[in-house]
């Protein structure tokens, strides 16, 4: 974590087979991925713009309009909000927990890119593990996967095909926002203390992203609780304010042409 740099294995073994094989010739000279990620960031800024606008708008609508705030689901989830945010707050940080459930998370998303790990270490103070392959989404897995509520819902889902767990979705609920809650007031903690693993792919690039997936997943959890938000109406606000945008984008340039 803070004091270890993840995913050290793939730099060493590509070196070390291209000492063993015969001199090839120089590359040419190529843009670095950075810069180019950087430029891809840059562009990912509008689809920001428009996905976050159309969540807070949709979660203000049926929240304040569609009386969401009175609903089982969310006082459930803002209670389990508040019970991580006081410990959070007010206690020592259960750091090692967080740094389980990071470095699970990049074994995780290895595993699903086909790749496969050599050893896996957690301390208070940090953790790291070693892999044959790393790549953007391996990387900044951890920032926006929020790999102990998908556990929770895992876990519900599970129970569920064996008994009637309609009489704890409130603790269903509460779980979720509590989980949620550690994964974004960790996320937001970590990211200034010089992750390695947000430079991987460039700062400015990482967090766009992250940002990006954050509120995406979000907002499947708005359309999951709220009945006044389906993924066809939130879809529907999505696709109207990428017209706005691109129609007030399109007015800005013809402005600034004259």
């Amino acid at each position: 974590m803070p004091s270890r740099r993840k995913h050290p294995a793939p730099k060493p073994r590509t070196k070390l087979r291209a000492a063993l094989a015969p001199a090839a010739p120089p590359l040419p000279a190529t843009v670095p991925t950075r810069w180019v990620k950087f430029v891809v960031a840059l562009f990912l800024l509008p689809p920001l713009w428009i996905l976050a606008k159309t969540f807070f708008t949709a979660f203000a609508r049926t929240t304040l309009h569609e009386a969401f705030w009175a609903s089982e689901e969310f006082w459930f989830f803002g209670l389990g909000v508040i019970l991580w945010l006081v410990p959070f707050f007010g206690l020592p940080r259960p750091l090692w927990i967080y740094v389980f459930g990071h470095e699970l998370t990049h074994v995780l998303w290895v595993w699903l890119h086909g790749g496969r790990v050599s050893a896996f270490r957690i301390t208070p103070q940090g953790g790291h593990i070693l892999a044959d392959r790393i790549n953007t989404w391996i990387a900044l897995a951890p920032y926006f996967f929020p790999i102990y509520s998908l556990l929770v819902i895992a876990v519900y889902g599970l129970a569920g095909l064996f008994w009637d767990m309609t009489p704890f979705r409130p603790v269903l609920y509460m779980l979720i926002g509590a989980t949620w809650a550690f994964h974004i007031t960790f996320t937001v903690w970590m990211i200034p203390r010089g992750q390695s693993d947000l430079t991987y792919g460039g700062t400015f690039f990482s967090l766009v992203v992250i940002l990006g997936l954050n509120i995406a997943i979000l907002s499947g959890f708005l359309i999951a609780a709220s009945p006044g938000v389906t993924l066809g109406s939130f879809t529907r606000d999505l696709l109207e304010n990428t017209a706005l945008f691109s129609a007030q984008a399109v007015d800005l340039l013809q402005r600034l042409r004259l």
